[in-house]
């Protein structure tokens, strides 16, 4: 957030904070989000790197399409075990499975 509009947020009384503090995650609750969600969007990226649909990733895991559609948008139901499965079934090498959940450093404002 640009520190700017944090601070004028602030200053209007808002308390400025993450959604981990917001749901009261604790640090490994919010790194599994952060690790399901980062997954998630690679599955997508890999589906379409390999020029292959949803209905054709579904087979391969022997599972449905929705699934495949609810693996995509981040659905919380989707377990870490199925998104690095459905990561691999795309082609995605383990390597790239791993740097897809190591943790990116992020800019801090303010």
């Amino acid at each position: 957030m640009d520190v700017r509009k944090r601070r004028r947020l602030e200053s209007a009384g808002w308390t400025v904070g993450s959604a981990a503090d917001f749901l009261g995650l604790s640090d490994e609750e919010a790194a599994l989000v952060e690790m399901k969600i980062a997954l998630s969007a690679r599955v997508k990226a890999w589906r379409n790197r390999a020029h292959m649909t949803q209905a054709a990733l579904a087979k391969r895991l022997k599972s449905s399409q929705s699934r495949v559609a609810k693996i995509e948008a981040g659905d919380p139901t989707v377990s870490l075990d199925l998104l690095v499965r459905a990561s691999l079934a795309t082609g995605a090498q383990p390597r790239e499975v791993a740097n897809a959940l190591t943790p990116r450093k992020r800019a801090v404002a303010g």
